[in-house]
């Protein structure tokens, strides 16, 4: 919510009281702006919803609380009543034009606030085991955690962007197979590439890699000492690949959590027994069973198996309670949409141990098609494999995979149109924004510098009213797409902007020579847009380049 809005509210909530006696609860009084702006500049529909209540007719209620804003509300030049009782505001320039100051003024700060109210949030995406390369899936789910992040620190939340290295299990002891059946491959040798082991080129590559280093030294040590060191450098160079592409990916994390090391300090065993202690647990088939139905999970799950083995579920459970024992009061984890059912265990286990509930929120992230030319792409070109994160931006660049997984909502299905996405035109998204950005960096480099000054009177024609009324929703926008962590919603608000611009481009001189006050206020108005556009890009992970 924007200050203009913030005063229109409270004004009606006081001309409601002072004239009929009632005050509104909370979120009551709305006040949107018309899609026609021929409607005026906001418009409210408070006198109908207070109808039933007040028993009047709601363009009764509409007269009375025209007169009673007029009063009171020296931003607002008009009103109009419309229709069934719709009260209509017109509000006048210099007020509009203030945002013009504010944003000059705040910079690269404009759009941030303090609305998170410096609440401890631990991010927690991507979290790919460090068995193959990123691919689509992973692209999406880290592209969206990323903007949520930055746009969480603008909104005023403490955040922090988590990794969790799922390098315990059986799934290391596949990866270290693996590498050692390439490597013996490499040599010529008999080899047994296990079933459940990793297939893909980044395992054979890792194998020729260790050749060009040793040699033939693991081909005569132990098969415990070689498999011991595989397991090890196939993570490290796997870690190292996952660290690049994330980094080519404008993808920043601020902690990198290793299970492996998790487990070893005995943080797991530490929880365990708590649970134990608690009577969350029994026994059961010589298994340790957690009492996770009576928390709303649609059965008991098994922690520690009859071998003495623990499930994926301990360690996890272990990780979460360690990320509140570091001060963190809300946790979001972005999962993959086979991770769905696993969301109310963990949900149960968190609200055994006596954290509150709603504390922990899981974003699923809902599978991606490539599409080029309408038929589907399943394999890459290059590897035949899944397609990568690095494949994809080398086709069509960071900003463009970024943007395009950002623009749709992650609870959905996504089909990612490549050639769309390789248009140069005003079809693609991505581009009809940058472009925008660059027509006014063109226009403001050939333009005589801007004069500072106090208010802003001239700026009249529709568009520009459309433009100055847009910017002055962004910090309500920032703050909203943060606390439902909808970096789409920032997409959907540039998008506009952008048209805004292109309309008002095509519609107004910006430079005239005969008129040097409105050329001024015009150029103030195009850098307060070029400001916006740049931090809002920022916040999408997304370049704002100056020339195309």
């Amino acid at each position: 919510m924007n200050k203009i809005e913030e005063k229109l509210i409270g004004v009606i909530g006081e001309v409601i009281k002072e004239e009929f006696d009632y005050v509104p609860d909370a979120g009551v009084i709305m006040i949107e702006i018309p899609k026609d702006s021929s409607n005026g500049d906001y418009s409210t529909n408070i006198a109908m919803r207070l109808t039933k209540i007040l028993k009047k007719k709601p363009q009764d209620i509409a007269a009375v609380l025209k007169e009673g804003i007029l009063k009171k509300a020296e931003e607002v030049s008009s009103i109009e009543i419309a229709g069934p009782g719709f009260i209509n505001f017109r509000i006048n320039r210099t007020t509009l034009g203030d945002v013009i100051n504010t944003v000059k003024k705040q910079g690269a700060d404009y759009g941030k606030s303090d609305a998170g109210k410096g609440e401890h949030v631990l991010v927690e995406y991507v979290s790919a085991n460090p068995t193959g390369i990123l691919h689509l899936g992973h692209a999406r789910g880290a592209a969206w955690g990323d903007s949520t992040c930055r746009l969480l620190k603008a909104a005023g939340y403490d955040t922090l962007r988590e990794y969790y290295v799922n390098d315990a299990g059986n799934q290391m002891n596949m990866l270290a197979l693996s590498i050692n059946a390439r490597y013996r491959e490499s040599f010529g040798l008999d080899f047994v590439l296990p079933e459940d082991g990793y297939h893909g080129e980044d395992v054979k590559n890792i194998a020729l890699k260790i050749k060009e280093v040793d040699g033939d030294k693991w081909l005569k040590e132990s098969e415990e000492t070689t498999l011991a060191y595989f397991k090890e450098e196939g993570k490290r160079l796997e870690m190292e690949r996952i660290r690049n592409d994330l980094d080519y990916y404008r993808c920043e994390f601020d902690s990198w959590i290793s299970e492996e090391s998790f487990t070893k300090s005995g943080k797991v065993e530490e929880v365990l027994q708590k649970m134990i202690d608690m009577d969350l647990t029994y026994e059961k088939d010589g298994a340790l069973w957690f009492r996770s139905s009576k928390y709303g999970d649609d059965k008991d799950r098994v922690l520690r198996k009859s071998d003495g083995f623990y499930t994926y579920l301990t360690p996890d459970i272990a990780n979460h309670i360690y990320k509140f024992e570091r001060g963190y009061t809300k946790l979001v984890n972005l999962w993959g949409a086979d991770h769905h059912g696993y969301v109310p265990r963990m949900k149960a286990a968190i609200e055994a141990m006596g954290y509150p509930a709603g504390s922990l929120e899981v974003d699923i992230v809902q599978m991606v098609r490539l599409v080029e030319n309408g038929v589907e792409v399943k394999m890459s070109k290059r590897t035949g494999n899944a397609v990568t994160i690095r494949e994809l931006c080398d086709d069509i660049g960071v900003d463009c995979t970024r943007y395009f997984f950002l623009s749709k909502a992650l609870d959905t299905h996504f089909d990612f149109d490549l050639t769309l996405a390789r248009t140069q035109s005003n079809e693609n998204p991505v581009y009809y924004v940058q472009y925008a950005y660059a027509r006014i960096c063109s226009v403001l480099r050939q333009a005589p510098s801007i004069k500072d000054q106090d208010k802003y009177v001239l700026l009249n024609d529709e568009k520009e009213v459309d433009l100055l009324k847009h910017i002055n929703e962004y910090t309500a926008v920032i703050a909203d797409a943060a606390l439902t962590r909808s970096p789409n919603k920032l997409c959907n608000y540039i998008q506009k902007l952008a048209q805004y611009f292109h309309s008002f481009y095509a519609s107004c001189k910006i430079i005239d020579k005969e008129n040097e006050a409105l050329t001024n206020e015009r150029l103030a108005l195009l850098e307060a847009t070029r400001i916006v556009l740049k931090n809002s890009l920022d916040y999408l992970g997304i370049t704002a380049p100056e020339k195309m």
